[in-house]
């Protein structure tokens, strides 16, 4: 699918306001209605559009503790990684995985209700998954800045 201007504003609207109305979407991006509905249900077709979600503020969940956790595994067993994905990707504390380069196999970004949940987790789970090796964990203390992954290096669409 082409990604002109139109459907790039279109993605950018979308982003700062998933929950906007076909209406209001086509005055922002200066289509009809229709027109615009058609290159929206394109975008969604084509899987550029992998969904729509609800941004949660997790403090008010729950959520103390959230850090980014470097795992590095022993590779010598076939099948490692496609195993430890299957478990890992299994616990509700672990919000994502990510295949990194540099010295450690994955970085997950992990949430825990408290520092006691946290080290359970790291110590009784994460440390005894087989194949384990080094563990590093990098809490966030303050987030600065976060907004959801696309569109990159473009700038947000006009009012």
């Amino acid at each position: 699918m082409e990604l002109d201007a139109i459907n790039l504003r279109i993605l950018a609207c979308l982003q700062e306001n998933g929950r906007i109305s076909n209406q209001d979407l086509a005055d922002k991006v200066a289509l009809s209605p229709s027109a615009c509905l058609r290159r929206l249900k394109a975008l969604e077709a084509s899987g550029i559009i992998l969904g729509y979600e609800a941004r949660l503020d997790t403090e008010k969940l729950g959520v103390e503790i959230e850090a980014f956790v470097q795992v590095s595994m022993r590779e010598e067993e076939e099948g490692w990684h496609d195993r430890f994905v299957a478990e890992v990707g299994l616990w509700p504390e672990v919000c994502a995985i990510y295949v990194v380069t540099g010295e450690s196999n994955y970085i997950l970004r992990v949430q825990a209700a408290s520092l006691k949940d946290y080290t359970d987790f790291i110590v009784n789970r994460l440390h005894r998954t087989h194949g384990v090796t080094d563990i590093r964990s990098n809490m966030i203390l303050q987030k600065l800045k976060e907004v959801p992954a696309g569109l990159p290096g473009r700038r947000p669409a006009r009012r």
